[in-house]
C-alpha cells in the first residue's frame, strides 16, 4: 500500500537508480503517471516527457482497446470486424484531442527526441496493461535505444504480457500481487490528477531537471 503517488515515485526512483547520469528520458502517461515520473525525472536528472498517446476503443465497448494513436502514429491490435470509417473517425478525433493537449503540456517547451535515447515508461499503475502495450509501440516507433517500463503495481499476468513484448527491454514492477483488483486498491491516496495539476508538475520539472538532450 502507498500513501500517495509520491512515495511510488519515489520508491520506482530507488530502483532505477542505475540509469542515473545516462542518456534518459522519463516518459510519464499522463495524468496520474506525472507526479512519480517527476520523482524518477529529478532522482536521476532526467528530462520528463508526457507520452501522448490515446487508445482506440471498440465501437461497441470504448474500454476495448483495439489499438492507439499519437499525433504522428497509429498502431491496431484487435481491429476484426470495425470498419475503416470508424478507425478513420477515431483516429481523427482522437488527434484533435492529442494535438489540444500537446499544446497545454508544450507551451513553453519543445518535446524531447527519443531516438537513440534509453526511455522510462512510467504510469501509476497497470490493470490490464492493453493500453500500455499499444503506447509502447508508439513509442518504439520513435526509434529510442531501449525501452523501460516502470509501475508501481499490476497484476502477475499484466507485466507477463509487457515482458513478452519484443519492444520492451526491461520491466520494473514494486508489487505484482495475486488479488489485483484495481490500481486504486494500492493507494491510500488515490486522488485524481487534474490537468492544472498534471501541467504544474510538468513545468515544474522542466525548469529544475539537471536534463540533456544530446
Amino acid at each position: 500500500m502507498y500513501s500517495n503517488r509520491d512515495e511510488a515515485g519515489n520508491l520506482l526512483a530507488q530502483e532505477l537508480i542505475k540509469y542515473k547520469g545516462k542518456p534518459v528520458v522519463v516518459m510519464a502517461i499522463p495524468r496520474g503517471g506525472l507526479p512519480l515520473g517527476a520523482a524518477v525525472a529529478r532522482s536521476l536528472g532526467a528530462p520528463l516527457e508526457v507520452a501522448l498517446t490515446k487508445k482506440i476503443g471498440h465501437p461497441f465497448n470504448r474500454e476495448y482497446a483495439i489499438g492507439a494513436v499519437s499525433r504522428e502514429q497509429i498502431v491496431l491490435s484487435r481491429p476484426e470486424g470495425v470498419s475503416r470509417e470508424y478507425i478513420e473517425a477515431e483516429t481523427a478525433r482522437l488527434r484533435q484531442s492529442l494535438e489540444e493537449r500537446h499544446r497545454m503540456f508544450h507551451r513553453n517547451k519543445k518535446p524531447v527526441p527519443l531516438k537513440g535515447k534509453q526511455v522510462i515508461i512510467i504510469d501509476d499503475g497497470i490493470a490490464t496493461g492493453n493500453t500500455l502495450r499499444v503506447t509502447i509501440a508508439l513509442i518504439a516507433a520513435e526509434d529510442p535505444k531501449k525501452i523501460i517500463v516502470a509501475i508501481p503495481v499490476a497484476p502477475p499476468d499484466a507485466v507477463e504480457r509487457i515482458a513478452a513484448m519484443s519492444e520492451v527491454d526491461e520491466v520494473v514492477c514494486l508489487e505484482s500481487p495475486w488479488d489485483f483488483h484495481a490500481v486504486g486498491q494500492f493507494y491510500e491516496d488515490f486522488t485524481a490528477v487534474s490537468d492544472k495539476e498534471a501541467l504544474e508538475i510538468f513545468e515544474a520539472a522542466a525548469t529544475s531537471s539537471s536534463s540533456f538532450t544530446s
